[in-house]
């Protein structure tokens, strides 16, 4: 019917990242964040994984806007993979939209793009839609919830959320615009579920800058610090507190370099005068009055932190009596990356403080009485929790049946699964649509897939050998070879006689097979040899058999 809301999640549910949802009614359509999620380990090669956005592109006609809560990677960091294709306007903070901007100028869609800052208790009318724009506290500034004003009623977005019981710089999640919001009633709630398992509070930016602080004030040699590049407040706690203790603060990389500068032009990070210095002046000064802030918390490979623990940082050199801070939270599929990097560190003379150890990173994400309170203030008569694997999920619900939702009002969906409000009241779960992640591979979009990913793992895992002959077009004679290479299988030289072993094996099996066939040749080079590595060494290599015709 006209007057019936319908929530298409395409990704987020059941997963952490990839956030993205489709609000529709009539022939208008919503999406709320636009996400990425980045790779596990056994996805070889993979940048990044999107959303699969042919239920939207079908329905391109119908795309109204796109609304972004805050500006992290797994809440814009897909719109590069689809704004070629849809014209929508694109509202967030005046943050988010800057971080969106440098994105999109890397790949050549800012001139195109429609942006449209919104303020926090902003009201924007969008075909039957109104959205409300609340603030709430995160890991990245200028982050919101959504009020969301529908023909069925009023729904409530929390985004991702945490609540400070002392914010420091007005960095607070507005409890009381939620409120508001909620008094005429509220149909139904999706709320960040991320860290649903955590009793309690989440520790508060202003514990956090004391914890710091007494790291500042005890520090008799360099401070290195690391951290996410988009966590702007901590960054200011940093100048801060190196303001207060008289040290100077230098900075290495590229993404927290253009993020500082970002958020200066915008008001949201205030330089304290004679804190910043250039990395050229580090050497020149005291080593306690030197604070580097560096690109590297997740241990990538190329980064500041990662070029300092290896020793190939052009300006800077790890020593003994250097701390470093790791104040950012360790990513599953990083950690093993992180804790080589953290010994690295330690072989050099370096104490390495992280937040198991010490106090010195807080989740931007609620724990669970955050949650109960944001529950409370809400008061929904429907509730979906978002944001989380599905474990989370469960638990969310289980908590939200605590304050009153009841059993069959309390929905668990995954992605792909639609859900209606219909204007007479009541629900209906939809038929699915089709939603998968798509691996982006470079410059190709959706073109590895699993029969890719499976040939990834094998040459990971076991290696490979090419055989390569030379053959007389005519005769089928063989005039060169059979050659062996391996690559990723085994060391040549020490593995010499099991390599001429299966020279033998392929004269045998040329001999087997009569000639003007090659391709039944090749398959069974492939076959016999596979048979005798699995025999001689336990191993299976992807043997690829190479012909040259002359």
């Amino acid at each position: 019917m006209p007057d019936d809301v319908t929530l298409f999640p395409l990704g987020g549910l059941g997963e952490i990242g990839m956030n993205c949802l489709c609000i529709s009614s009539g022939d208008s359509m919503v999406m709320v964040d636009c996400g990425l999620m980045f790779p596990e380990d056994y996805l070889f090669g993979v940048d990044v994984v999107i959303p699969r956005f042919d239920f939207v592109l079908a329905r391109k006609h119908q795309l109204k806007a796109i609304i972004l809560t805050h500006g992290h990677e797994d809440h814009i960091g897909a719109l590069p993979w689809l704004l070629p294709y849809v014209d929508a306007p694109i509202y967030g903070s005046p943050f988010t939209l800057a971080l969106v901007a440098k994105k999109l100028e890397e790949h050549d869609l800012l001139k195109t793009a429609d942006l449209r800052p919104v303020q926090k208790n902003d009201r924007v009318e969008i075909g039957p839609f109104a959205f409300n724009f609340f603030q709430v506290c995160h890991s990245i500034v200028h982050s919101y919830g959504l009020g969301i004003e529908t023909p069925v009623g009023r729904i409530v977005h929390t985004g991702d959320f945490k609540i400070d019981r002392y914010p420091l710089d007005g960095h607070l999640t507005d409890l009381d615009a939620f409120s508001a919001f909620s008094d005429p009633g509220i149909l139904c709630m999706l709320s960040d579920s991320t860290n649903v398992e955590r009793e309690g509070f989440a520790l508060t930016e202003m514990e956090i800058k004391q914890s710091l602080g007494e790291i500042f004030r005890k520090a008799t040699g360099r401070i290195i610090v690391t951290l996410f590049s988009s966590h702007i407040q901590r960054m200011q706690e940093i100048f801060d507190l190196a303001h207060e203790t008289g040290k100077r603060v230098a900075v290495s990389g590229r993404s927290l370099a253009s993020n500082i500068e970002l958020a200066r032009d915008l008001g949201y990070l205030r330089m304290p005068p004679g804190v910043w210095a250039s990395l050229d002046e580090m050497p020149g000064l005291p080593l306690e009055k030197c604070v580097l802030l560096v690109t590297g918390s997740q241990g990538e490979p190329l980064s500041a932190l990662s070029r300092l623990a290896a020793g190939d940082h052009r300006q800077m050199r790890v020593q003994a009596g250097d701390l470093v801070l790791m104040s950012s939270r360790f990513i599953p599929g990083n950690i093993r990356a992180i804790y080589k990097l953290i010994d690295k560190l330690y072989r050099l003379g370096a104490e390495v403080l992280y937040d198991r150890v010490q106090a010195i990173h807080a989740s931007g994400h609620a724990h669970k009485e955050e949650l109960s309170i944001m529950l409370g203030t809400v008061r929904p008569k429907f509730f979906i929790p978002v944001h989380g694997e599905y474990r989370h999920l469960v638990k969310h619900r289980r908590l939200a049946l605590e304050h009153g939702v009841t059993p069959e009002r309390a929905l668990i969906i995954e992605d792909g699964q639609p859900i209606t409000f219909r204007g007479e009241g009541g629900i209906r779960l939809e038929d699915p649509i089709l939603v998968e992640q798509v691996y982006v591979d470079g410059k190709g979009v959706g073109d590895v897939g699993q029969t890719v990913l499976k040939e990834r793992q094998l040459l990971a895992g076991e290696g490979m050998v090419v055989v390569m002959l030379v053959v007389d077009e005519k005769t089928g004679q063989i005039m060169i070879g059979p050659n062996l290479i391996s690559k990723g299988f085994v060391f040549e030289q020490h593995y010499s006689h099991v390599l001429e072993d299966a020279k033998c094996i392929i004269l045998d099996t040329i001999d087997s097979v009569p000639p003007g066939n090659p391709d039944k040749l090749k398959e069974r080079i492939r076959s016999a040899l596979r048979r005798f590595f699995r025999k001689v060494l336990d191993r299976d290599p992807v043997v690829v058999p190479l012909f040259i015709s002359l």
